[in-house]
């Protein structure tokens, strides 16, 4: 399995965090996370990616070790315009985005925007309707910034999603979080960013209508946050699109059931040859 190497680089004067695994001349993959995660959380599906294709996952503004927005002002256009600059960056013209939650969101904006620069869009447990007790429940998860010690994070951390082991969340949260100096651990993710990502919402099912590329979007059988009916609508909404539905996973598909994930966008890369 193919291991990742950290790369930075500098967009719009933020500096940028990346993994990067596989070989370059295979086709690229940019895969970005959700709301108040890191570029690891595609640890545990990235080097199957890898295997045939040049895998990159991009720390996205505010989050993980990328830099913060200047004053705390975060707007979907901006997370749109780091995508594009990424891709420059990195030399690729398109590339196929699979994306989760926050990061699916900005990918079907940047789906919708830069039809040109989309191979194939694989968008993870999200649309522009979201229910509201899933994110409620997260949101309140989140509140909640600051642990006396690290296990501490990891107990909490469990204790909300008891479908990864303890041992899988440790490692993710090794890349979420710092140490301050009191000793005590902080999540990295700049709380601001949700005033913005939030907002405006349903305004994106035109966004969805308006891709172009070829389309999966990916269900945990157990999400919270992305009901049957409205993966249904979005179906309808984005004629051609496909589904595929995770079992034994949450919101978090690609840690909550890795090999389920993989064998849930295979076949759909193999068929759009992506």
């Amino acid at each position: 399995m193919a291991t990742a190497r950290d790369g930075t680089t500098v967009l719009g004067g933020l500096r940028f965090h990346f993994l990067d695994w596989g070989t370059a001349s295979r086709p690229p993959l940019l895969l970005l996370h959700g709301g108040a995660q890191t570029a690891h959380s595609w640890d545990d599906v990235a080097p199957d990616f890898a295997t045939d294709h040049h895998v990159l996952a991009l720390d996205q503004r505010g989050h993980g070790d990328t830099d913060r927005a200047p004053g705390g002002v975060y707007r979907r256009a901006d997370f749109v315009n780091d995508i594009r600059g990424f891709l420059a960056d990195r030399g690729w013209p398109a590339a196929t985005l699979i994306a989760l939650s926050m990061g699916g969101l900005n990918a079907i904006a940047f789906a919708a925007a830069h039809p040109d620069a989309v191979r194939g869009l694989v968008v993870v447990d999200v649309a522009p309707t979201v229910e509201r007790g899933g994110r409620d429940a997260i949101a309140r998860q989140l509140t909640r910034r600051d642990f006396d010690s690290f296990e501490d994070a990891v107990a909490a951390a469990q204790a909300f999603n008891p479908r990864r082991t303890v041992e899988n969340i440790r490692e993710r949260l090794r890349h979420a979080l710092r140490q301050t100096p009191d000793g005590r651990w902080t999540y990295k993710f700049d709380p601001a960013v949700f005033g913005a990502v939030d907002l405006e919402l349903e305004a994106l099912w035109e966004d969805v209508r308006r891709v172009r590329a070829p389309t999966l979007l990916v269900r945990g059988a157990e999400s919270p946050i992305l009901a049957a009916e409205t993966a249904e609508r979005f179906r309808r909404e984005r004629p051609g699109s496909a589904i595929a539905e995770v079992a034994g996973a949450g919101h978090s598909v690609m840690g909550d059931n890795p090999a389920g994930f993989v064998a849930a966008v295979r076949p759909f890369l193999a068929r759009h040859r992506l």
